[in-house]
């Protein structure tokens, strides 16, 4: 399930339970380089949601304590933060994976339904498989790893669309089905939980002046226990999240209105303008002016 993109970055290891907790492309919307399935010696677990689709063979994965089986067809989708590794797999097994930044994912317009059963650990299964997607979900992959800004911005648009589209269409938590082949991680669920209650009152205030204090007061969390849960669990600090969701809300708009620059910065957020140019150009090596000239259609 977990061929990696190539800037993978190790944040720790949990010596007691086995898990590895891993950085995918520094938090970016990004695609796994490798299409061939390799087993997996540990279970490790990510920030992203991940999106795999079997092209042909198929592939069978541990997730939090269960076994189960994809096939050529439809895609899976979960959250990376849940446990899981691939275990086995035929021969020659093909698949596309995506990762989909948490930033990212909260700005899609998907069910209240779906985002809960994801956030509380399913493994969503589309029930219905289109005959575009093993041709869309390869050139979703092709494009993402071709590193174009305004392609990937494309691509965002067209996979959310296809996400809705399995919204309506209908799916199916295939980990509700599978037998537990070990005991799940309880606490893993309880993380989730405060992790979620975090990331959503940073996706419905981060245009307002948030705190720490604030954050940590939606998961009702104690504000030095809920940085470094923060931290341990996405690999990276709550600060440095809420100014990489603050640069995604900037960079879509840029792409898509004529407002301004100045107002769509203070709109994110920033109550600096100074501090907004400094920013940006550490995030994109360019300024907002010149990203907006070169990535406009």
């Amino acid at each position: 399930m977990d061929e990696h993109p190539g800037e993978e970055v190790l944040l720790h290891s949990e010596i007691k339970s086995g898990l590895e907790t891993v950085v995918f492309a520094d938090h970016r919307f990004c695609a796994g380089r490798a299409c061939e399935v390799q087993v997996m010696k540990t279970p490790h677990r990510h920030s992203q949601f991940e999106i795999n689709l079997v092209l042909e063979g198929s592939m069978t994965y541990w997730f939090d304590g269960r076994e189960i089986t994809l096939r050529p067809g439809r895609f899976a989708l979960f959250w990376g933060l849940i446990p899981h590794r691939t275990i086995a797999c035929h021969k020659g097994t093909r698949f596309v994976c995506l990762y989909v930044p948490m930033a990212a994912f909260m700005t899609l317009a998907l069910s209240e339904k779906l985002r809960r059963a994801l956030f509380a650990g399913a493994l969503a299964v589309a029930e219905t498989c289109l005959p575009s997607d093993p041709l869309m979900f390869q050139n979703w992959h092709n494009d993402l790893l071709a590193g174009d800004a305004q392609v990937e911005g494309i691509v965002r648009d067209e996979l959310g669309a296809r996400l809705r589209r399995l919204d309506h269409d209908g799916w199916r938590d295939m980990r509700r089905a599978a037998i537990a082949a070990t005991p799940g991680h309880h606490a893993e669920a309880l993380r989730a939980g405060a992790i979620e209650a975090m990331v959503r009152f940073i996706g419905e205030k981060a245009g307002s002046n948030i705190a720490v204090a604030d954050i940590a007061n939606a998961a009702d969390l104690h504000p030095n226990y809920a940085m470094a849960l923060f931290k341990r669990t996405l690999g990276e600090t709550m600060g440095g999240y809420l100014t990489r969701y603050r640069l995604d809300t900037v960079q879509a708009q840029l792409l898509t209105t004529e407002e301004e620059i100045a107002t769509i910065a203070f709109s994110a957020g920033f109550n600096s303008l100074s501090r907004f140019y400094e920013t940006f150009q550490r995030r994109f090596s360019m300024t907002p002016a010149r990203f907006r000239r070169l990535h406009r259609v």
